[in-house]
């Protein structure tokens, strides 16, 4: 693992392992941190890996607030962009980041395409929410009826409740960083956009629900619950005390390994975050996809095996995730690049 600390700008580029490319996104926040940063990475060499694509994991973060967000945006595309044009570093949005920051920077030759929009959204986000709710749907037999509760109602929290809904599950409860609601009989996802237009993620404080700590939400009583926000918020505590049938990660590395113990002794199917998120990958990697139906029809095939694969092994779907995706990196890696397993908080 090798992290640049940018000189222009307080942001780190973290590289798994040094080859050709290595691509992940750019995260921005006042408190993300370098430890952050390369788990980060490690993530997206799993997800690459696990889509047999010889890209090494990498991961942008910039710290930065509100008020200095701009700048530090600017600052952080001069000073990647010769790694960029080199395609030593490829990267795409992430937590805190929108496509316009990033758009003076070459592209993929998918990154048109997955900036389109699809149901209201950017295509991107779209497909990170169709794998976690494929991912979901495959292991439940259907979501037709189920509850689902998401950590987040940001790109991917949104996206996630647009396709879970569509699949006739109800959203019962979410959050965002300002609180958790719920409503045993489920939102409006509709009506959820429609206020995150207006409020952002102040939203939660209009559904006329008591708002209460975010932690809260790792209790609720649902069929799905979806981590995604920040790492690690799985642990042991919470883990014992997750009442959901089946974790669907939308965001990287929401586990500890102690978490993951816990749940295979529960006989919860804790679903590997590098399949489950992956939509977005799957259409900037897979070549000649032209349309968005295309790439939507690729990303559910995709997730649909990979979970499906990955529930066989005993030691739980990261587990079996992990286990294919390490076959593949030792198919173009030096046995001494090899990483030590997957990212874990």
């Amino acid at each position: 693992m090798k992290t640049l600390r940018l000189k222009t700008v307080d942001a780190y580029v973290a590289f798994d392992f040094d080859c050709p490319t290595s691509a992940g996104g750019t995260r921005l926040a006042p408190d993300v941190t370098e430890r952050e940063t390369q788990l980060l990475a490690r993530a997206m060499s799993y997800k690459f890996a696990i889509l047999e694509t010889r890209f090494g994991g990498a991961k942008g973060a910039i710290r930065a607030t509100p008020e200095t967000r701009d700048d530090a945006v600017r600052r952080y595309v001069d000073e990647i962009r010769p790694m960029v044009v080199a395609t030593k570093f490829l990267t795409a949005t992430d937590l805190g980041t929108l496509p316009q920051d990033l758009e003076s920077l070459p592209g993929t030759d998918q990154a048109g395409l997955m900036h389109t929009e699809y149901r209201g959204m950017p295509l991107d986000a779209y497909l990170t929410g169709l794998g976690v709710a494929t991912a979901a749907e495959k292991v439940l037999g259907g979501l037709d009826g189920r509850t689902a509760a998401i950590e987040g109602f940001g790109k991917v929290g949104g996206a996630t409740a647009v396709e879970m809904a569509r699949r006739q599950a109800r959203l019962v409860a979410f959050s965002t960083i300002h609180g958790f609601v719920q409503r045993p009989s489920g939102f409006d996802v509709d009506e959820l956009l429609d206020l995150r237009s207006r409020y952002g993620d102040r939203l939660v404080e209009h559904l006329g629900e008591e708002v209460r700590p975010v932690a809260d939400l790792f209790a609720v009583e649902a069929d799905v619950l979806v981590p995604g926000a920040r790492i690690g918020v799985i642990d042991e505590s919470r883990a014992r005390a997750l009442k959901a049938r089946v974790v669907a990660p939308g965001a990287n590395v929401p586990y500890t390994a102690g978490a993951l113990e816990v749940l295979r002794e529960r006989g919860i199917p804790a679903l590997a975050d590098f399949v489950c998120n992956a939509g977005a990958t799957i259409g900037y990697v897979t070549e000649g996809l032209l349309r968005a139906d295309e790439a939507v029809a690729a990303v559910e095939k995709r997730v649909r095996e990979l979970t499906e694969e990955s529930l066989k092994d005993p030691k739980g779907p990261v587990a079996g995730a992990a286990r294919i995706a390490e076959a593949h990196l030792r198919t173009w890696l030096e046995p001494a690049q090899m990483p030590d397993g997957p990212a874990l908080a």
